[in-house]
């Protein structure tokens, strides 16, 4: 029987992340001095008090912001299946039309909009599920909301819950449409009777929402890990991976340390190929601008994943261990594999793969493909795919492989 409620994040595979508010407008700058790491955390780095903070949102007016822009773009061009927008980071700063703190973008701002609205009605319109980011435990506009690098002791974090962060998420699970899950963070000294009353405060209002392994105390629904870190094995459950374009998640001027469109198109084969989704970010600038290094990116990845979207959504793990090979990246789904070509090759041969091949083709244009079964030293075991002479210098191009198999099967070669 199906999980039909965790069953589209099990297949979706791909997904946006928007980290966005106030600290766009510092774009990693404070008083003429740059914040080392990432830009989202510069009130913390720099310790910048909050009546210094707070007049940034007299500032802030993005004018430049088209929710229905960036959604499009998200599921047709790059072929995400999920979005996840900060409707409060660290600093305190709610991205939305909050009732109980005026210290959010429609009341605070001469821009007036609700942005998260705007990107539910986006969503809705393009058929992409809607996540939201809340942190829950650090609040550094909040005198009781705790505060990385610094003696929470004597502040009264019940207060905080009570006063804030549980009258906000109410407002985000029945104000904003159906919720496919609630992103939380850096649960630092939450307890686990506190982790478990947001558990189950947000399924009070939406059962159907899930619940990020970042609540703490083991007791999310699925597994984000670390920023940027990929596991090699495959995790059991469901899981994601957290990443970045550059270096930050937040704007920042001067971090132009872009990954390539080949590596990131090489992190998200790597990782479907252990079972696990692909969460990858864009930070908009002060006026609403997706970074164009990150449209040109993610233009060139989404390329390859429209063709290929069958080696992509609702594939499975590869049970390990993985053929580590440099040139190609395997991801399955039941009686079929997927031959992910990263690199050039003048032939597609898998050695110690004990599967029936029945069929073998080019995914994105289902030109047959002959293939052959053993070798000069085995008679199996070992699976050869002759490509067309024009792919030979080409990558990033999948052959699919019909087999008779559940999944793959690699011989135990006793060395």
């Amino acid at each position: 029987m199906k999980d039909t409620k965790q069953q589209w994040f099990k297949e979706a595979k791909y997904g946006l992340f928007i980290h966005w508010g106030l600290y766009s407008i510092l774009a990693g700058e404070w008083k003429g001095k740059e914040v080392e790491g990432i830009g989202e955390w510069i009130m913390n780095r720099f310790r910048i008090p909050v009546e210094e903070y707070r007049p940034l949102a007299a500032q802030f007016d993005p004018v430049d912001f088209n929710a229905d822009e960036i959604v499009r773009r998200a599921k047709e061009d790059w072929g995400m299946n999920y979005l996840v927008f900060t409707t409060k980071h660290h600093d305190g700063f709610a991205m939305y039309d909050s009732q109980c703190s005026d210290y959010n973008i429609v009341k605070a701002t001469p821009f007036g909009r609700d942005v998260l609205k705007e990107l539910q009605l986006a969503c809705e319109k393009y058929g992409m599920k809607l996540g939201l980011y809340y942190s829950q435990a650090q609040d550094w506009d909040d005198p009781d909301g705790y505060y990385a690098g610094v003696d929470n002791s004597q502040k009264n974090f019940r207060a905080y819950l009570d006063r804030k962060c549980k009258p906000q998420l109410k407002e985000l699970l029945t104000n904003y449409g159906d919720i496919a899950l609630i992103w939380f963070d850096t649960p630092m000294q939450m307890t686990q009777e506190e982790s478990q009353e947001l558990f189950d405060y947000v399924k009070s209002f939406q059962p159907n929402c899930l619940v990020s392994g970042r609540i703490g105390n083991n007791l999310g629904e699925y597994m984000s890990t670390g920023d940027n870190f990929i596991p090699l094995q495959p995790y059991a459950g469901d899981w994601e991976v957290p990443a970045t374009l550059n270096d930050t998640w937040g704007f920042k001027k001067n971090d132009h340390n872009w990954k390539s469109p080949e590596h990131i198109l090489n992190l998200l084969l790597k990782i479907n190929s252990r079972g696990g989704n692909y969460l990858l970010n864009i930070g908009p600038d002060a006026k609403g601008n997706v970074p164009q290094a990150s449209i040109d990116i993610l233009n060139e990845v989404g390329d390859f994943v429209k063709k290929n979207s069958e080696a992509i959504y609702g594939t499975k793990a590869i049970p390990a261990p993985v053929y580590d090979l440099d040139w190609v990246i395997i991801t399955g789904r039941p009686h079929k594999l997927y031959l992910n070509v990263i690199k050039p090759t003048k032939r597609v041969h898998i050695a110690a793969m004990d599967n029936k091949v029945t069929r073998a083709y080019l995914l994105e244009t289902g030109e047959e493909l002959e293939f052959r079964i053993g070798g000069p030293t085995r008679a199996t075991g070992n699976v050869t795919v002759m490509i067309p002479e024009e792919y030979k210098a080409k990558k990033f191009y999948t052959i699919a492989l019909d087999i008779e198999e559940e999944t793959l099967v690699n011989q135990d070669l006793d060395w």
